[in-house]
């Protein structure tokens, strides 16, 4: 009778183990998913750039959405004729929250109406769908597979600590010049910083009776 019930357990523990992800290798089948949205505003158009009041209601625009590093911010123009100055306005508010206006912007729907132009905030984030993920049973896999749920805490913390999440897309690319200084700010703090070991060992004592 045991080496029948151990039969059925062996039995059971495969066909547990044949369902749910198949995560098969080093490399976890649970990566980072980027996604984008795209909010517009349109704004109107005056003689030194946007219309009275349209600056500030920009201001409050870039405040509600909490604009900050790993946002973008393009202007389309539509069919407006001068937009230097309009460039300059927008560029000045998205200054104050560290971000940069691009030179183009993506599509957006809807039509921009005459004498107005578009600011529109691009924000990417980064998730893992389908995590986390127990589908798999833990018990020791017969045919070389990881967990179900292997890679979603590594992946999962990634995107949730990336600043910019068009990093994991392509990267950053290099500049053109090079500056020295900047180069070796972080090998300058490391070679001035004091040894952990310094100060000896704390002494701590344990409270209470």
């Amino acid at each position: 009778m045991k080496i029948v019930k151990s039969a059925v357990l062996v039995a059971l523990a495969i066909g547990v183990s044949a369902c749910g992800t198949q995560n098969r290798g080093v490399e976890s089948v649970h990566q980072p998913v980027v996604s984008r949205a795209d909010y517009g505003l349109d704004v109107w158009t005056g003689t030194d750039g946007l219309a009275p009041g349209d600056a500030a209601r920009l201001a409050g625009w870039f405040e509600s959405l909490q604009l900050g590093y790993g946002d973008s911010v393009a202007i389309d123009m539509g069919g407006a004729a001068d937009t230097s100055g309009v460039r300059q306005v927008v560029a000045e508010a998205a200054a104050r929250y560290g971000v940069l206006v691009k030179e183009t912007a993506p599509l957006t729907q809807g039509e921009i109406p005459q004498g107005a132009v578009r600011v529109v905030v691009s924000r990417l984030k980064a998730t893992v769908p389908g995590c986390p993920d127990w589908s798999r049973s833990s018990l020791a896999s017969m045919t070389g597979h990881m967990t179900s749920n292997y890679g979603c805490a590594t992946n999962g913390n990634l995107a949730a600590m990336i600043a910019d999440p068009e990093d994991l897309i392509r990267g950053k690319t290099g500049s053109a010049s090079v500056d020295a200084a900047t180069s070796g700010k972080a090998i300058d703090a490391y070679r001035k910083s004091a040894p952990t070991g310094t100060g000896g060992l704390k002494t701590e004592a344990a409270g209470g009776k």
